[in-house]
């Protein structure tokens, strides 16, 4: 497969055509940004560990009947995916008071739910991304209604997969952000990525944060957590295949 001429370039990743017109390249960076933007910085080898895990997530996603865009690893930074239109809206699920949550609703972080909850946000950076409801986001045409259901269903199950998977390494899932786009048959697919740049991680029995809150907060030994969930990955999907 041919990279040919860059399509877009975003705050972590770059997307590339290729000259097959129905698949793309994305090339994760290691720039980091925090804020929509204010904050600026780096994490060194970033790009390759959250290019790998989503692409290792993708694939048992895809596994337990999620459709997905990945198509294939091409080498530590670049996948081949299966090019979609994304629908521009950010698909936030919180198991635990975390972040924005508990700034805008004063839950104290840690705050356990009793069930996840959802949430959607409007791409748009000039907004700044604002939180919308399912009848918003159809009232702005940004899906139907027939593609608001299915992406709470691929969400929630989503959430359930993941779950289990992170807490069989040590790890709990606080929160994610997903995003998802339709392919040239107008089929959903989950698409963007899964990282530590997208999902809250904590240690399961310390609380350590293994995120890019580690970033946000300016707490340190933002590398070292990065490349510890990642190895806990690892070890897990060996494990399985053992």
């Amino acid at each position: 497969m041919e990279k040919t001429d860059q399509l877009y370039e975003g705050k972590a990743k770059k997307v590339f055509k290729t000259d097959n017109p129905e698949m793309l390249i994305v090339s994760y960076k290691d720039d980091a940004t925090a804020f929509n933007g204010l904050k600026k910085g780096t994490i060194a080898g970033k790009g390759v560990i959250n290019n790998k895990m989503s692409n290792l997530l993708m694939q048992h996603l895809e596994s337990q009947g999620i459709p997905t865009h990945f198509i294939k690893e091409l080498n530590d930074r670049e996948t081949l995916v299966k090019k979609v239109n994304i629908l521009p809206l950010e698909v936030i699920i919180r198991n635990i008071a975390a972040g924005s949550f508990s700034k805008h609703y004063g839950v104290p972080e840690g705050k356990v739910f009793e069930s996840p909850t959802i949430e959607f946000s409007y791409k748009n950076d000039e907004l700044g991304d604002p939180l919308c409801n399912s009848y918003h986001a159809i009232a702005l045409g940004l899906c139907s209604r027939e593609e608001i259901e299915t992406v709470k269903k691929y969400a929630f199950k989503i959430n359930d997969l993941l779950k289990a998977f992170w807490s069989e390494c040590g790890v709990t899932l606080v929160d994610f952000k997903i995003e998802f786009g339709r392919l040239s048959d107008g089929t959903v697919v989950l698409a963007d990525e899964i990282s530590p740049d997208t999902c809250r991680l904590w240690d399961s029995e310390t609380g350590k944060k293994l995120d890019k809150d580690r970033f946000r907060r300016d707490l340190g030994n933002v590398e070292d957590a990065y490349h510890e969930v990642m190895v806990r990955l690892q070890r897990s999907i060996e494990s399985k295949k053992g």
